[in-house]
């Protein structure tokens, strides 16, 4: 089947080609994201797949329909940026990645809060300029604190566990408990309580309208002060001008992303030699006790490697017209 390939990098087209051996879909890889204007380059194909950052709303859906599409297939577990009632609207199928390697996710999530704490990004580039005086990197012990989980799903699941096996106390927040949690060592509480007993807050839980600024100005007054706040799950979830006057004032003791909310026109692409005009994500990087990666958590062999089987799976089925497991239902 014919599927035009939006916002493709390089291990994009080397996985998906390597997934596509035996299917044998007719893919055409466009670097370009997709938008109203790029809509054209997917003339003629069936389907399209797409990833987090490309626009497929209704305007681009319905040009995509008018030129033959019936399937929109996303590299990603979140489809935040599908209106899939305009798509179901318009006859077209969308199917998502529901499962890839938990792994990759919460050991970034433990990975960014260990860089955060004990300072590991700015040492590095300390000692790159021959500076090896510790004055300023002093962090502290997990061992024996308390880290609070936003959403203890899969991911939020296995970060608790890798957490409980540092020493640490372990407090849970999610609309529905799992018993795994609790047999984990973690336990539930509401999220005034893990905001101010918590030394470390990550969150792992979707982007919906519940959960769309979870972490404001109101829930970070009730932080403990000087803590440390994880999202490695979706940039909305935070309120990022709350966030900036929270460690402007020692409210928040350090913040590590790997997502942010604008992130869209930054991430997936090097900017390294023009001039960023996101002033938000400039003040973000200047902090010393702040760390921003480019939405790489999910970034490990296996579990591109498993996103991208299971999204030539889905166009296969799409193809034959089995039951499409992955399907995101109309809203």
């Amino acid at each position: 089947m014919k599927t035009a390939v939006f916002s493709a990098r390089r291990y994009d087209k080397t996985l998906l080609a390597r997934a596509n051996q035996d299917a044998g879909h007719e893919l055409r890889f466009f670097e370009d994201r997709l938008t109203l204007a790029s809509a054209g380059l997917a003339e003629g194909c069936e389907a399209v797949c797409v990833f987090v950052n490309d626009s497929v709303d209704a305007q681009v859906l319905a040009a995509l329909a008018r030129q033959g599409t019936r399937l929109v297939a996303t590299r990603s577990t979140g489809y935040n940026q599908i209106d899939v009632a305009a798509a179901a609207q318009l006859g077209i199928e969308v199917v998502r990645v529901t499962d890839y390697s938990p792994h990759s996710v919460a050991e970034f999530a433990v990975g960014l809060l260990l860089g955060v704490n004990r300072k590991i990004a700015r040492a590095s580039a300390r000692t790159r300029d021959g500076n090896f005086d510790l004055e300023g990197l002093m962090g502290f012990d997990l061992h024996g604190k308390t880290i609070g989980v936003i959403g203890t799903g899969k991911i939020g699941m296995i970060f608790a566990r890798i957490m409980a096996s540092f020493g640490c106390t372990i407090l849970g927040h999610d609309p529905t408990p799992s018993r795994g949690f609790e047999e984990a060592g973690g336990s539930y509480v509401a999220v005034d309580e893990l905001l101010a007993r918590s030394d470390a807050v990550s969150l792992h839980c979707p982007l919906t309208e519940a959960t769309r600024y979870i972490i404001n100005a109101h829930n970070l007054a009730r932080l403990k002060r000087g803590s440390i706040l994880v999202n490695t799950s979706r940039g909305g979830l935070v309120d990022t001008d709350a966030a900036i006057a929270a460690l402007k004032s020692g409210q928040l003791g350090g913040l590590a992303i790997d997502v942010y909310e604008q992130e869209a026109n930054l991430f997936f692409q090097d900017l390294s030699s023009t001039i960023i005009c996101d002033d938000v994500i400039q003040r973000l990087v200047s902090f010393p006790n702040v760390i921003v990666t480019g939405h790489q958590a999910f970034f490990t062999v296996e579990a591109i490697g498993q996103i991208m089987q299971t999204t030539i799976a889905s166009i296969s089925a799409f193809e034959r017209g089995e039951p499409l497991v992955n399907r995101v239902p109309p809203a």
